[in-house]
């Protein structure tokens, strides 16, 4: 996991680049009817504009407030790692995704005013399950073992040892 602010910020950028590009591709693929290779490359400029959005909705609005609610529903002294992991992969899908619905029904979607709401309800509702299903089996595990490999702790030698 990520120990500097560097850090953090590569692991965040990494992660919303992974989940975002995932949930792009999954809702093109609602819109045609199904996935098929050009699902993958129609996503490309969506990324590009629905990435930055997330990344700054991350850093400034959700990341403050899931490392404060994951502290107090894990506790100050989890049993293990992986339960201060699993509630923050679930309250960060929690709260991105009815926010980036919101953003893609607004930008993307443009629907009548008057559908403004209900359309939005229902890409969240839509984007939920697979958020989390996303988040907890792809992206997430993806994500940590790039970083891990990426950042590995490098180990402490000894003068003597290194000779």
């Amino acid at each position: 996991m990520p120990q500097s602010r560097t850090q953090k910020l590569v692991f965040t950028i990494m992660m919303v680049l992974v989940m975002v590009y995932g949930m792009i591709c999954y809702n093109i693929s609602l819109e045609v009817g199904g996935l098929s290779n050009f699902v993958f490359v129609a996503g490309l400029p969506e990324l590009a504009f629905m990435g930055p959005v997330a990344l700054v909705l991350d850093l400034f609005v959700v990341s403050p407030i899931v490392g404060r609610r994951a502290a107090k529903l894990v506790g100050p002294n989890p049993k293990t790692p992986f339960a201060m992991v699993a509630a923050i992969s679930a309250l960060s899908v929690q709260m991105m995704c009815p926010l980036m619905s919101l953003v893609a029904t607004l930008a993307i979607k443009r629907p009548a005013a008057p559908d403004i709401v209900s359309t939005w309800i229902q890409t969240a509702i839509l984007n939920l399950p697979m958020a989390l299903l996303w988040q907890f089996f792809v992206a997430g595990p993806a994500v940590r073992g790039a970083f891990g490999a990426l950042f590995r702790p490098r180990a402490v030698t000894s003068g003597n040892e290194a000779r």
